[in-house]
């Protein structure tokens, strides 16, 4: 008896309690003690709001708040955006094959890639896209967003573009059967001189390492004896391709990078000793736009003393994340792990949780208190670790490298600054490029198109251009100038032109970090002795 007036006193007490709160519209209890309880005040606000909410777009906004709060790279990704987010790394999509700017609300068409499916339909290089599908597509709509959202679609379905060329008052249709479109990770494969080989690689995705393998052997047909690859600007990617690429430079049984994370035990990638460019001098570019996967790179070869890393110090990112879908197609980059390198150090470069303004203003901090000029501002937050041989390197915010190239100042002026960060040398060499297109069509290779350019001398022109379009005269500024505004506005016309690897060879002529890269291979200090 006493057991069971226990156990009525019990279910009295929940059913009242439960009536209370409902009735009373009170259920902040199950918040604060539920283990789910973003759910369940997800619930209570559809449920008991004053006004109707659309649930799904409040958390379309509340989880990147959420996420912001952990690290600067765990990211929610929507459902829309999940394409674009990956396409890069994947190496194909399915669309059309264009390359495009956006000009003046209106899509120009920068570059049409060659056999593919505009290519086929007959648009070309300088048209531009006024409709799709029958609707005008100019205007305040137009974004990279919206119109990679109407191009892009499954292969083999068909879309109407409306094509206005240069010269052509008439608006002209084009059919266009969607098919698969290669991006390429590598965007520049070529000899530097007699025997130095280089590559350009822009991202680590599915397709990079097969890349890389074709570019070496078809440096190996030019009889190249040293090789440089570029990670300049290399964002990162996958930590497979990194650790493949990496594969290929050292002997067996080196440790490459290892991850470990609160619920990621430590794991070991390793090389297996079936690289076939074991011996080959090497050299690696990086500067602050190198990141990640790249990062990965440059520090599994400098940490095993296999290459020397030239340029400026890296971005600092040395977090893993996992790709992590839901039911409606949307996503989350999770990070879940620190890489570190071989030597033991972790380049992920500080930061606060749910602070992000100073993790991303790390790269102006870095410009204004010099680092992108002295090597002795650069500004180590981690200990000394050291390379298989005994080398001494940082970790702590990014690879620093073996030799320091500062940033080229030589001749800059706030002018320049003002044309180049203003878009409009971008926008003076594509309108340039559009006028004499039939004219600069004739070249077909880098050099003579260059030798050409410069015989034009078109600083005047883009001047008296700027000067209408609100960035006043500055002759002195200017003539002082004068060399990198016409490599700046003559690289732009080469890669309107013909592609980017024209454009990467244009660049390089003149690249002290290029320049410094030949001295390297040629005085046979690729292999880094310890000092």
């Amino acid at each position: 008896m006493p057991l069971l007036m226990a156990l009525c006193i019990i279910v009295g007490i929940l059913i009242g309690t439960f009536y209370a709160n409902h009735f009373s519209g009170n259920r902040l209890n199950i918040i604060n003690s539920g283990s789910n309880r973003l759910s369940n005040l997800l619930h209570i606000i559809d449920d008991q709001y004053v006004d109707t909410i659309n649930i799904d777009s409040l958390v379309e906004k509340a989880f990147p708040q959420i996420l912001a709060e952990l690290d600067p790279h765990s990211v929610y990704i929507n459902a829309k955006d999940v394409d674009m987010a990956t396409d890069d790394l994947k190496g194909s999509f399915s669309g059309v094959g264009v390359e495009f700017s956006i000009r003046k609300d209106t899509l120009h068409i920068q570059n049409v890639i060659k056999d593919g499916p505009a290519d086929k339909a007959g648009i070309l290089a300088g048209d531009k896209i006024v409709s799709i599908d029958g609707k005008p597509f100019v205007g305040k709509i137009v974004t990279n967003e919206e119109a990679m959202h109407r191009l892009k679609g499954p292969k083999d379905t068909k879309v109407t573009i409306g094509i206005l060329r240069y010269g052509e008052l008439k608006e002209k249709q084009f059919v266009v059967t969607r098919g698969d479109v290669t991006m390429k990770s590598i965007s520049a494969v070529y000899m530097l001189n007699d025997s130095t080989g280089y590559i350009r690689i822009k991202n680590f995705g599915e397709r990079t390492y097969a890349e890389m393998l074709a570019a070496l052997y078809q440096l190996s047909t030019q009889g190249f004896q040293g090789l440089v690859i570029d990670l300049r600007d290399n964002t990162g990617g996958y930590l497979q391709a990194a650790t493949q690429m990496v594969n290929e430079f050292l002997p067996k049984n080196r440790l490459i990078v290892y991850t470990e994370g609160r619920k990621s035990p430590r794991a070991n990638y390793r090389s297996d000793g079936r690289g076939s460019y074991q011996d080959i001098p090497l050299v690696v570019l990086i500067n602050e736009g190198s990141a990640s996967a790249a990062e990965i790179f440059a520090g599994a070869i400098q940490d095993n003393d296999r290459g020397t890393i030239i340029g400026r110090r890296s971005f600092g990112k040395g977090l893993v994340q996992k790709q992590i879908g839901f039911p409606d197609g949307s996503m989350v980059r999770l990070t879940i792990a620190r890489y570190y390198t071989p030597s033991g150090r972790c380049i992920q470069k500080p930061y606060t949780p749910g602070v992000d303004s100073d993790y991303q203003l790390d790269l102006v901090s870095r410009y204004e208190h010099g680092e992108y000029f002295s090597q002795d501002s650069i500004r180590h937050t981690g200990p000394a670790y050291h390379t298989h041989i005994g080398r001494v390197v940082y970790g702590g915010g990014g690879i620093t490298p073996d030799i320091f190239i500062p940033e080229d100042t030589l001749d800059m002026t706030s002018y320049y600054k003002e044309a180049a960060m203003s878009g409009l040398i971008l926008q003076f060499a594509f309108n340039y490029t559009d006028a004499h297109r039939q004219q600069l069509s004739r070249y077909t290779e880098m050099q003579p198109l260059a030798n050409y350019l410069k015989r034009l001398g078109l600083v005047d022109q883009f001047a008296t251009f700027a000067d209408g379009n609100g960035l006043r005269r500055r002759n002195l500024m200017i003539q002082r100038s004068y060399r990198l505004l016409d490599r700046y506005i003559n690289s732009r016309i080469i890669y309107n032109i013909l592609d980017e690897q024209a454009w990467n060879e244009y660049l390089n002529r003149d690249d002290n970090t290029i320049e410094a890269a030949i001295q390297v291979l040629r005085n046979g200090k690729a292999f880094p002795q310890k000092q």
